[in-house]
């Protein structure tokens, strides 16, 4: 296996997804920072930090060189970044020394990376929005659909009181509406331009270094932030820990999923499901177990990525290092949890029969809070909660149901196994009202 999921033919279909790791590639990486090295020599040409003819030479071919990763290795590994390694090929190809020596004019490494890293997370975050709304809008059907559908609630693993299908997604989809509302906060503090030069102080470019970093930012369509931040990694930072809280999110999902699909409940049923190379009876949960297993990873890289903020003084290469090795896996494996999420959302089929059979599992004393409650509106509640425990022993010892066992001593007892579902259809139909639909 390699080591990376996304490198691997084999594996890629399970644990990544095609469209973000195609921002974490070589090719984008260079792209990008090509990108921001010759709108950075446009803008100090309008200022005329460097001439103007340079920077139209160095912008127009920043747009058309071609640059081989493969060719950009041994110097990246002898320096630590690609930089060094872009800029030397990059000025061999413009094959025109008087304008090249102009290229990456008082900037910095980080600078070139960290900026376009913003362009590419930002496109990646641009994804995930549409995707996010795309799994609340089928969950919000989902819990429209089946907002009265009456299952059992199950707490420390035990049946507890009954609630709807509808409910229990709904509580799937509450915490991906409120990730969207936070994403927007989190791809503005990370959609900043890097420009500070060695040190941050942008001393090479002279009086003209903050304008000249406000330009860069505009250009892009990036915030200037008026001021150098190599070292401030809170907002990367948070970054990482939205993913995690996302991914444990669409995790529980899972988890859940797990157990409603488990032999002796079979209370949904997910199309496509994977088969066992021995046994022709099985439907594996396959995406909701690599949706738990996403989340787990990500959870566990997300402690890297917060160790990585420790960074030394003005900037630190071995800190700023582990977020390369870490924050391209962690945008990945979430990427793939999102669409795989999405994908389960729309082949998910509730079983009413199994459901209702998780129901009058256990002689019907699911239903022994509710019984106790109607029985109360008649009687002392400490009564009543001694009647209810004595029909449940009767009712464990075999003597019958517990709603017919409360039936026959209380017959004008009203026992509407609605009224035992509380909020939960009210619920799930709200939460489908909350979620816009196209």
């Amino acid at each position: 296996m390699p080591a990376s999921p996304a490198d691997s033919a084999l594996y890629r279909g399970l644990f990544s997804d095609e469209e973000t790791a195609a921002l974490f590639t070589d090719s984008a990486e260079i792209r990008a920072m090509l990108l921001v090295e010759g709108v950075l020599a446009r803008v100090q040409g309008e200022l005329g930090v460097i001439p103007a003819d340079a920077a139209a030479f160095i912008d127009r071919a920043s747009r058309e060189v071609v640059i081989d990763p493969a060719a950009m290795a041994l110097e990246t590994a002898t320096n630590g970044v690609p930089v060094p390694a872009l800029v030397t090929a990059f000025r061999k190809a413009m094959e025109a020394p008087d304008h090249a020596r102009y290229l990456h004019w008082g900037a910095t490494s980080q600078d070139i990376m960290e900026t376009g890293q913003a362009l590419r997370l930002r496109r990646v975050m641009g994804l995930w929005d549409g995707r996010l709304q795309a799994l609340a809008q089928a969950l919000g059907r989902m819990a429209a659909a089946h907002a009265d559908l009456p299952m059992a609630a199950r707490t420390y693993g035990q049946a507890a009181t009954p609630t709807s299908f509808g409910a229990v997604v709904a509580s799937w989809g509450h915490p991906v509406l409120r990730h969207r509302a936070r994403l927007a906060a989190v791809r503005d503090d990370l959609a900043v331009v890097s420009l500070g030069g060695a040190a941050g102080t942008l001393s090479a470019m002279g009086p003209e270094g903050p304008a000249t970093r406000a330009a860069l930012a505009a250009a892009l369509g990036l915030t200037d932030p008026g001021h150098s931040w190599h070292a401030e990694r809170d907002s990367i930072g948070a970054f990482a820990a939205w993913m995690a809280g996302v991914v444990a999110s669409l995790g529980k999902m899972g988890e859940d999923l797990i157990l409603l699909v488990q032999s002796g409940h079979g209370e949904v049923v997910i199309s496509g499901a994977g088969s066992s190379s021995t046994m022709p009876q099985k439907q594996n949960p396959v995406g909701p177990s690599v949706l738990v297993a996403l989340a787990r990873q990500v959870i566990a890289l997300e402690g890297a990525m917060q160790g990585a903020g420790l960074h030394r003084q003005q900037r630190d290469g071995a800190a700023w290092f582990v977020e390369w090795l870490t924050l391209p896996q962690m945008c990945i494996l979430t990427g793939r949890a999102l669409a795989l999420a999405l994908d389960l959302a729309q082949r998910i089929t509730p079983v009413p029969e199994a459901m209702a059979k998780g129901l009058a599992d256990g002689a019907g004393l699911i239903r022994a809070e509710e019984f106790t409650f109607a029985l109360a509106r008649h009687m002392p509640r400490p009564e009543a909660q001694a009647q209810m425990k004595a029909f449940c022993k009767r009712a464990m010892a075999g003597e019958g149901s517990l709603p017919d066992l409360v039936a026959q001593a209380f017959p004008d007892l009203a026992l509407d196994a609605a009224a035992g579902l509380g909020t939960a259809p009210d619920e799930a139909r709200a939460f489908a009202a909350s979620v816009s639909q196209p």
